[in-house]
């Protein structure tokens, strides 16, 4: 039985559950006297519920885990004997298989993925059997459990709120179980690059090149430096370098010049570059801006001008971030006290005199906050630099250099064909959690800013 076949069979079992339920307690109502705490619909989505929900969240844990009872049922096999030892090309096999026995067979590259592929498919059709046996008889047993429990008495209506609560609760953790396993897979991965590597080397260390890595000394060739520079020259520098005045300049004009027209116009078209998709801009800044940044640059005489310079990708960067920055400080200057404003005008200031020494020192909190917030954007923006930068790292200050960040390098590690045990591989989760941490901080001192901006004037 398919998967969407067994969700419809359990969705109509549930409509069945509600229907019958309301029948039994409409009866009750008409048969007994006494006062009844719940309507007859509440013991219908009641017994509805407990049909429903077992089955579903025991399909969800039978799908995140039945994949690892296949591949060992089909490892316990004569045929797979002859597999090579734990590796890249023993999980290649066994991917391979287990597209061919799904009947998605792209190509096997060896004889033996399709010698496994039968074992995949019997093991694959045995457990989803006794999936789906366990999930009915879930749905059978909550549905008859709960419709027993159908009395003029009973208080569907109290358990339907604890039960929907649980459901709501449950959801608000996903975010939070989700960002525990992420900080978790980081922190597995990084702990086994730096058993190999140590700290000290990977973050002090100026020297990267991981396709030289030598074995008795593999820190030497991993040091984070020239990428660390070059996500913040290219994310932090350059690119706060188009952002900020301009997301701030517009964000005054918006609020302090601009007409109510006017602003209903420019504002949303302001806000479109939020929607960009970034591989966009990333093709923007290869095809366009690239370029032109290395015309210009072998314009004023500089030979070293690059079409893969942290100039280009961070002037597109800075483009992207600027609905950022206008946002925030757009929001921050609408909410300082007017009669600041109307002070400042009184005692014979001008507009300019105005805005430069009373509006934006007051809005300068708030402004600070979406700089912030704009920076750890920036800092983990990948589509530009992938498609922009070099990957070449380089500790320079020449904006017309080629240089590279933490995230382009992720990119490259992750996609090559180095053994995932390997200290290349295990890299990119050593960046990853350096990155990850950064961008944390980054928030929170953000959120903290922002905080404390709106506590004065609200």
């Amino acid at each position: 039985m398919s998967s969407l076949t067994l969700l419809f069979l359990i969705a109509a079992l549930g409509l069945v559950a509600w229907v019958v339920a309301r029948t039994r307690a409409r009866r009750f109502r008409r048969v007994a006297r006494q006062r009844f705490s719940s309507l007859p619909q509440h013991h219908g989505w009641y017994v509805a519920l407990c049909t429903v929900v077992p089955a579903l969240a025991f399909l969800l844990i039978w799908y995140l885990i039945s994949p690892a009872l296949v591949t060992d049922a089909v490892l316990a096999t004569p045929r797979a004997a002859t597999l090579p030892p734990a590796g890249y090309d023993r999980a290649s096999i066994l991917s391979e298989a287990r597209e061919i026995a799904a009947g998605r067979p792209y190509g096997a590259f060896t004889p033996l993925a399709s010698a496994l592929a039968p074992a995949y498919a019997a093991a694959q059709a045995r457990f989803d059997t006794i999936g789906t046996a366990i999930a009915l008889l879930l749905a059978f047993a909550g549905g008859a459990w709960s419709f027993l429990r159908v009395r003029p008495g009973f208080s569907a209506r109290t358990r339907n709120e604890r039960l929907v609560m649980a459901l709501l609760l449950a959801a608000s953790l996903v975010a939070i179980a989700t960002t525990v396993g992420i900080v978790l897979s980081l922190l597995v991965e990084s702990a086994r690059f730096f058993r190999v590597v140590p700290i000290g080397d990977f973050l002090l260390g100026t020297r990267w090149s991981p396709s030289v890595i030598d074995p008795r000394d593999p820190g030497a060739t991993l040091g984070a430096v020239p990428l660390f520079w070059g996500t913040f020259f290219i994310g932090a520098v350059i690119a706060m370098a188009v952002a900020v005045p301009l997301g701030l300049m517009s964000a005054i004009y918006l609020t302090q010049y601009a007409t109510p027209r006017a602003r209903r116009w420019i504002k949303p078209l302001l806000e479109v570059l939020a929607g960009v998709p970034t591989v966009v801009y990333g093709y923007f800044a290869a095809l366009t801006v690239a370029p032109a940044v290395r015309s210009a640059g072998a314009a004023l005489g500089i030979a070293s001008a690059s079409s893969e310079s942290a100039l280009a990708a961070g002037l597109v960067m800075g483009i992207m971030i600027i609905p950022f920055v206008s946002s925030m400080a757009d929001d921050s200057l609408a909410a300082v006290p007017a009669a600041m404003r109307d002070g400042s005008f009184a005692m014979g200031a001008t507009s300019a005199e105005t805005i430069k020494r009373v509006l934006v020192p007051a809005a300068l909190p708030g402004v600070i906050g979406g700089v912030l917030l704009a920076v750890s954007r920036a800092v983990g923006e990948t589509m530009i630099v992938v498609m922009a930068a070099s990957g070449i790292a380089t500790l320079t200050l020449n904006p017309f250099a080629s240089t590279t960040t933490v995230t382009k390098q992720i990119v490259d590690l992750l996609t090559g064909e180095a053994a995932f045990t390997s200290a290349k591989t295990l890299a990119a989760f050593a960046l990853g959690l350096t990155l990850f941490v950064v961008t944390l901080l980054l928030n929170v001192v953000a959120l903290i800013v922002v905080r404390r901006y709106r506590e004065a004037y609200e």
